[in-house]
């Protein structure tokens, strides 16, 4: 167990490709998002809410209270919840993208 922990905190501190560099957390498990090349748009979260991981996510009081990450610049909850930023850059990326077309 010890080496899962230590491996998940490492992997969480790796260098992404993209930052989020603002947050908001809306409603309905919703995140708005802006990333450090201007791409923004909103994520929703109700899906992984309802997993065992992330379950504690569930009451909006805490949802509410994600922040950034300094040094990651990941999306983060108390309790070592961490997101990973090039995967929300995707899925905003992929929405732009179909709007677009």
């Amino acid at each position: 167990m010890a080496y899962s922990l230590k491996y998940r905190r490492y992997r969480s501190r790796r260098p992404s490709a993209h930052s989020v560099t603002e947050l908001r957390a809306e409603c309905n498990y919703t995140l708005w998002l802006r990333f450090d090349d201007g791409l923004e748009g909103h994520v929703y979260l109700g899906d992984l809410i309802t997993t065992q991981t992330f379950g504690m996510l569930s009451d909006e009081e805490k949802f509410r209270r994600a922040a950034i990450d300094p040094i990651s610049n990941a999306v983060t909850w108390e309790g070592d919840i961490t997101l990973d930023p090039d995967a929300l850059y995707r899925d905003v990326a992929s929405k732009a993208y179909a709007a677009l077309h």
